[in-house]
């Protein structure tokens, strides 16, 4: 009980209570009820929230993402209040446990108004905000699928997706199509939709800094406001793709071969990621052809990877590699040269064998399969190639060993994260995506941009599985976290 001397004291007008003396002559319980500092800050009120991407609206037009009880939500609920804290001084601010699916977050706020002067009143206020549903403007473009205002189309010249599904892979690493209102799929490349042009031009950056292309840009005028000279445009990104895939042979331009260190023209392009990825077979030399390099001198591939024939190998003879030559670009250290010779798989016991030198001499052993170019019997229309001295070619070109593709299937414990795309056709896709995953299998550069996922379930026991097939190592895929069959484990 606090003493205050007689000379001092004062009588509360209310009550009568004996107070210390103030500007109100009134006891603080009397100056509560009298009085509510609380006045003009709203009981109750709206907070919008997006359910498909679970955000929070804040005004007048940004979305933000917030926890329950975060301070990044406390942060927006006292904005919504702003106007209303002006005239106050807040002490704290916290949140009133409610149920989640309530729909409802309550706010205690504790502040401090001046009522009269020299005299302050505390009191604590709690505020109720409704949650409100609604549709952010992404969201909404995002379901009106005829809705877009760029779109970059990718495309490629070739029969085989060996590229596109590089690609994929590398845009779900990236999270590059996470901007995208809709991806369709076309008989010659990919259909990317984005809300904003700066969305598109990011992945446009993105694909020329993975993959030797080049782009067009055009725009198409939606409307004009004549009042504001406001502009409303579609733009388009055409993308195309160097038309050269992996384990094809291209026939090089001779001013182009003489540029990448006197190499033959007939090369095999070993790998295609930033820059085309090519040897020479007969002398092991390998270069690189960039984007721009390409499409200053452009070139066609003699044979897709889908018109490879199989050849039987004879007899394999090592040769010694020859010491650099100057002028002469490096040398693969990976390959071994070596001549051969094979039989074409449907020729196999008749006397017809042919000679050529491959660099596949460190896998391949007299009896195993290879796949190649028979020159000899192709019908080629390419103008390099009609340049060539005939009397140079070799009969055939070796490209790639050929393993049991049903064996392989069988031990494979892995499997790779797809797009969802609209109007893809499965049957030929699938044939196509099961040769990306072989060379992802024999490429170890290749593997190492890509996201590989550990699948036990997918391997099945065989016991006439091919032991030399190249394989995956568990070292080298990733563990995909499966929340739903951890729920499950948990309640079990």
């Amino acid at each position: 009980m606090v003493h205050v001397p007689l000379n001092l004291s004062r009588l509360c007008c209310e009550c009568g209570t004996v107070i210390p003396p103030n500007s109100a002559n009134t006891c603080p319980p009397c100056l509560r009820i009298r009085t509510d500092a609380t006045q003009g800050i709203p009981r109750q009120a709206q907070l919008g929230f997006c359910r498909l991407c679970e955000r929070y609206l804040a005004p007048p037009s940004r979305w933000v993402s917030c926890a329950l009880e975060s301070r990044e939500l406390l942060t927006l609920c006292l904005k919504k209040l702003k106007s209303a804290l002006t005239k106050v001084h807040l002490v704290d601010a916290g949140f009133i446990w409610t149920e989640p699916h309530s729909r409802r977050i309550k706010l205690k706020l504790t502040i401090q108004k001046e009522v009269q002067p020299g005299c302050v009143l505390q009191q604590v206020a709690v505020v109720e905000f409704v949650v409100v549903s609604q549709t952010c403007d992404e969201c909404h473009r995002r379901n009106a699928k005829d809705f877009w205002r760029a779109v970059v189309q990718l495309r490629q010249q070739t029969t085989h997706k060996k590229t596109f599904f590089y690609l994929e892979q590398l845009i779900l690493k990236h999270g590059m199509h996470n901007e995208a209102l809709r991806i369709k799929e076309n008989h010659d490349g990919l259909d990317f939709y984005f809300a904003a042009k700066q969305q598109a031009r990011k992945l446009v950056d993105f694909l020329l800094a993975n993959v030797p292309c080049r782009y067009k840009m055009s725009e198409k005028l939606i409307s004009h406001d004549i009042h504001n000279n406001t502009f409303n445009y579609k733009h388009s990104f055409s993308v195309e793709i160097a038309p050269v895939c992996k384990d094809e042979v291209v026939c090089l331009p001779r001013k182009l071969a003489q540029s990448l260190g006197n190499m033959n023209q007939l090369c095999v392009c070993t790998r295609v990621t930033s820059a085309i990825h090519l040897i020479d077979p007969a002398t092991l030399q390998v270069a690189e052809v960039t984007g721009s390099v390409f499409w200053r001198q452009p070139f066609k591939s003699l044979c897709s990877a889908t018109g490879l024939h199989q050849f039987v190998v004879l007899d394999v003879e090592a040769e010694k590699d020859e010491y650099s030559v100057a002028g002469r670009g490096a040398k693969s250290r990976k390959h071994l040269l070596a001549a051969m010779w094979v039989q074409r798989a449907h020729e196999l016991g008749s006397s017809r064998q042919l000679h050529t030198r491959s660099h596949l001499g460190h896998l391949l052993q007299p009896g195993d399969v290879v796949l190649g170019v028979d020159l000899a019997n192709a019908n080629l229309n390419n103008k390099d190639f009609d340049d060539l001295k005939l009397n140079n070619l070799p009969d055939v070109i070796l490209v790639k060993k050929f393993y049991n593709r049903q064996h392989r299937r069988n031990r494979r414990n892995w499997c790779l994260k797809r797009i969802e795309m609209e109007g893809e056709s499965k049957e030929k896709a699938d044939v196509q995506f099961e040769d990306f995953e072989e060379d992802l299998e024999e490429d170890e550069i290749l593997r190492k941009n890509v996201n590989i996922y550990s699948d036990p379930g997918r391997a099945r026991a065989d016991s006439d599985v091919d032991e030399d097939a190249p394989m995956i190592t568990l070292a080298e895929m990733l563990h995909s976290l499966q929340l739903e069959q951890g729920a499950e484990m948990l309640t079990e």
